[in-house]
């Protein structure tokens, strides 16, 4: 830790609010790829795997060599260098992408804008799949380290690491930053520890540091084609967690993550990685556990509890990195309106999704106990992650050629390099499919057709609702034509609208059917944008419809996804002066048009996704309590829409 203070300090003026940051960034981002080299080598050389790796001193080179070198290639140079470069704001992970797509694709590229689109969102769906076997693997692999002490505990594992997942869910309301403060500290123990145990390994045999030559990777890849190929399926593992770092990105920020990576993490996995190449060098029946027979013999329970408490962490970055995809997915339309707590004051990217946290707890705990260890859950854990991170790659040097102008021929060697390491990674996952493979595929496809459905949901749901609302400019000037057809009664309404150029649903029913209007009437549309945050001054558009002395407004109100959109608090900051004093909040309504779905007959959707369009929509959450608006003053008025 004093390294990484020396590295904050020469790089900031702000060391301390830097090297918290960075310490926080361990607790949270970093959990799930720090923790790999638990379960990693042993896996590879698995006799129950179905192609099995040979245990010889080739091989055994040639696959740490390329463990190391797959960790250099995907996360320090695809997401560290590269990835984490193109945010949005701030913001990271595919959705980030995604939107950024939005934003730059040529307009006359619709069918490479959609494909992309879609690879986007499946993409953000195997992640989601990856958010629940992660934890499950990761607290499994240290949880069954008691059995290296002794054999008989091997049945207390299961039900242990379900009691300890729980209590993690459960941690979740407090906030990344408090989780972060709490683990922190215990990963930076952690990875200290990991690399002088790797330092201890290595001193038995010094010649496995050849391993870091990429020639012993390559000629393995090379001589040994047939063997390698299979190898990657759990070399892998050894970057589970690249795209979690990249999604956790609105946590903390770029530099902190860069720093302790660089640092801290790479070094520690790296040294871990070669020591145990060098303990199974030295007695290759270490093979069996290499990781915690690196520690002594009198320091193995206390490493044990030490392993346990990392992989708890692991699981953190996963479900951190969930809620901003799942936050996003929702702000960009793929999800329905979740229920968003941010919960910290000074990093926008730090919340917490209830939804999204009960459904991964289930989940993850239903994984424990159907799988039971996980080597079993091995087989399954590659597929999420190299589809995530192969999504990611293809986006990104896309979106570095249409943002940044780079010559195509960088892009032609530097992607032609990246995507064939990742597709390769994939190809050898596809052969696990029957073996457990398909389990995030299947999740996967899942999230993908509730996230795509639900879109397209929305297009249809907005088109019936636009025709049913009808112009604004229309029934306002008919207000002003015949203003006998209602009475003005006093006070200040505001109606919610998703538009600004249709008439609210409430206050076309409270004219027709009621027959009265408010002296004062805002029409207030929420405008969710494709970016993090919105800047001050650019909140509001108001018009006044053409008639200042009418009493009617429309005001377009922007947020960017990653915000909260607290109506009340964000119209406080309209000068009076903007809206012809017409603002009353202390004692205004507020309206909102609540929308019935039916299942009916509209055209542009299978009946089946229809169904499920219409579960979908149950969670989404209260309107009142997501705009921050008062109970006391909100009326709801209904009316209903087929599908």
């Amino acid at each position: 830790m004093n390294s990484l203070a020396a590295v904050v300090s020469t790089t900031t003026g702000r060391s301390p609010l830097r090297l918290a940051l960075i310490v926080g960034a361990l607790g949270v981002v970093f959990g799930d790829i720090g923790t790999s080299p638990i379960y990693t080598l042993q896996t590879v050389f698995d006799p129950s795997d179905p192609h099995p790796v040979p245990l010889n001193t080739e091989n055994l080179y040639g696959v740490v060599s390329l463990i190391v070198w797959s960790i250099i290639l995907i996360v320090t140079i695809t997401y560290v260098s590269l990835a984490m470069r193109m945010d949005n704001d701030g913001e990271g992970g595919i959705m980030a992408l995604l939107t950024l797509l939005r934003r730059w694709a040529p307009k006359g590229k619709k069918r490479t804008v959609t494909f992309l689109s879609g690879l986007a969102v499946l993409g953000a769906a195997l992640f989601l799949g990856d958010s629940m076997i992660t934890p499950a693997i990761s607290v499994l692999s240290a949880v069954e380290g008691l059995k290296v002490i002794n054999p008989d505990l091997g049945e207390v594992v299961v039900p242990a690491t379900a009691a300890i997942l729980l209590i993690l869910f459960l941690l979740q309301k407090f906030g990344s930053a408090v989780v972060g403060r709490l683990f922190g500290p215990v990963m930076a123990i952690w990875f200290v520890i990991v690399a002088l145990l790797g330092i201890g390994g290595i001193l038995h045999k010094p010649e496995i540091l050849l391993a870091l030559l990429p020639t012993y990777a390559i000629g393995f890849m090379v001589g040994h084609f047939q063997i390698a190929f299979f190898a990657l399926a759990a070399v892998v593992l050894s970057v589970t967690g690249a795209e979690a770092l990249y999604a956790d990105m609105g946590h903390f920020g770029r530099k902190p993550i860069t720093i302790a990576w660089l640092f801290l993490v790479f070094p520690a996995c790296a040294l871990s990685y070669l020591g145990q190449g060098a303990l199974v060098l030295e007695d290759k029946g270490n093979i069996t556990a290499p990781f915690f027979l690196l520690a002594p013999t009198w320091g193995r329970i206390a490493f044990v509890i030490l392993a346990t408490a990392a992989t708890v962490i692991a699981s953190q970055s996963v479900i951190s990195g969930a809620f901003s995809v799942a936050s996003q997915a929702s702000g960009l339309g793929y999800l329905p309106r979740l229920r968003v707590l941010h919960t910290s004051t000074s990093t926008h990217g730090q919340i917490y999704v209830p939804w999204i946290n009960w459904l991964l707890a289930v989940s993850v705990v239903t994984l424990v106990f159907a799988f039971r260890s996980s080597a079993a859950l091995a087989f399954a854990y590659g597929m999420a992650v190299t589809g995530a991170i192969t999504t990611t790659t293809i986006l990104f040097f896309y979106l570095a050629r249409r943002r940044w102008k780079t010559p195509p021929w960088v892009l032609w060697v530097g992607g032609t390099l990246l995507i064939t390491v990742d597709l390769l990674f994939v190809a050898v996952n596809l052969t696990k499919f029957v073996h457990g493979a398909w389990l995030p595929l299947v999740i996967g496809l899942v999230a993908f057709t509730v996230m795509t459905t639900w879109e397209r949901g929305r297009e249809l749901i907005t088109a019936r609702r636009t025709t049913a609302e009808g112009s604004l400019a229309e029934f306002v000037q008919k207000l002003r034509t015949h203003p006998s057809l209602v009475d003005r009664v006093p006070g200040t309404a505001i109606f919610l609208n998703p538009g600004a150029t249709t008439t609210p649903l409430a206050l076309r029913a409270n004219v027709e059917h009621n027959h009265v209007r408010h002296s004062r009437v805002i029409i207030l549309s929420v405008i969710i944008d494709t970016v993090p945050r919105i800047k001050k001054g650019k909140r509001f558009t108001i018009d006044d419809l053409g008639d200042p002395n009418d009493g009617i407004l429309q005001i377009s109100a922007r947020f960017g996804y990653a915000e909260k959109p607290d109506l009340p608090k964000a119209l406080r900051t309209l000068p009076p002066e903007k809206t012809q004093g017409f603002l009353d909040l202390d004692k205004a309504s507020y309206f909102l048009s609540k929308i019935e779905l039916r299942e009916g007959n509209v055209k542009g959707m299978a009946r089946w996704r229809k169904r499920l369009f219409l579960a979908a929509s149950h969670i989404t959450t209260d309107a009142s309590d997501h705009f921050g608006l008062p109970r006391d003053r909100v009326i709801v008025m209904g009316s209903q829409i087929e599908l």
